[in-house]
């Protein structure tokens, strides 16, 4: 069975060439989607023996949609991958393993993800492992169509590996509060869609199905979501810090509960009500607003009224 790596990039020279070197052993084709990246990116991938496509970039799963949509017609399976992510060698070797002996009812794969921050393992706070779909027949699986925190769709049986991914981002803590600066933007814009549905929203949310992506999405626009904006941010920070020993993490782990489970959300809060507020006192659309606000265009994205 062949495994093509599909991985979109921009401007990751330090982690390219290590994400490549952890799928060398199991995959048959590496295609690297670059939205116009201005250092070394490229150039490694191709060192690496990458096929290289470039196309703008508005949304990760936008993204990874129109890749698979470029994919040649004899790719089989397909194993998205971050760039600065690692595929670990007991994944690896599971994914060797497993492919070949599959039914040709079971479409996709979930695996185990980890992630180290400042250079620690995130141990506590009841976290990770995440168990996420990665791996899955071409043809079979699509990309949510979500501004964040998107999931793959599969239409079929799913199969589970104890192997795991290793988000370790080697960038600056400042990169990092930019990039999350962004995300809370739009985070924003699928928050507001759950309360206005101007675009197609498509969910991995079920409580019944048993997946843990699944009951975590559905915790998060059923209930989550429902909470006082601000006070849902600092219970979740005190679930995680607190109940679940989140503070067993060390300074490194303080610095990610901090950061990624209370000002990370804190600010979308913040954010949701400024959007919320520019409606009220300027008499706009909700597209107007996330436009003038947030400076995200998402008229393309917006069902015809």
């Amino acid at each position: 069975m062949t495994l093509t790596v599909v991985i979109l990039t921009k401007n990751e020279e330090r982690h390219i060439t290590r994400a490549l070197a952890s799928v060398s052993g199991i995959a048959d084709r590496y295609v690297v989607i670059d939205s116009g990246s201005d250092d070394r990116t490229v150039e490694l991938a191709k060192a690496q023996g990458a096929k290289i496509l470039v196309h703008p970039f508005v949304t990760q799963a936008q993204q990874f949609n129109w890749a698979l949509d470029q994919l040649p017609g004899d790719t089989e399976w397909v194993l998205r991958l971050d760039a600065d992510e690692i595929v670990t060698e007991p994944l690896a070797q599971q994914i060797k393993e497993t492919l070949p002996k599959l039914g040709s009812d079971t479409k996709g794969i979930y695996v185990s993800r980890r992630m180290h921050f400042l250079g620690r393992p995130i141990r506590w706070g009841g976290l990770f492992p995440i168990r996420v779909l990665r791996v899955f027949r071409h043809g079979a699986g699509r990309c949510e169509d979500r501004w964040m925190d998107e999931h793959i769709l599969v239409d079929g049986a799913t199969a589970d590996l104890s192997g795991e991914i290793i988000d370790d981002n080697l960038n600056s803590l400042t990169w990092w509060t930019e990039k999350h600066n962004a995300y809370a933007s739009r985070e924003v814009v699928d928050l507001l869609n759950l309360e206005y549905g101007f675009m197609t929203h498509e969910t991995v949310a079920d409580i019944r199905g048993g997946q843990q992506a699944g009951v975590k999405r559905w915790l998060k626009e059923k209930v989550y979501a429902r909470l006082p904006g601000g006070l849902r941010a600092f219970v979740y920070f005190f679930y995680r810090y607190v109940v679940r020993l989140g503070f067993l993490d060390g300074k490194e782990g303080t610095a990610f509960h901090v950061l990624q489970g209370f000002w990370y959300r804190y600010l979308v809060d913040m954010k949701l009500h400024e959007v919320q507020t520019y409606i009220t006192r300027n008499n706009v659309d909700v597209e107007t607003a996330i436009q003038d606000v947030l400076g995200i265009d998402v008229s393309h994205q917006a069902k015809i009224k």
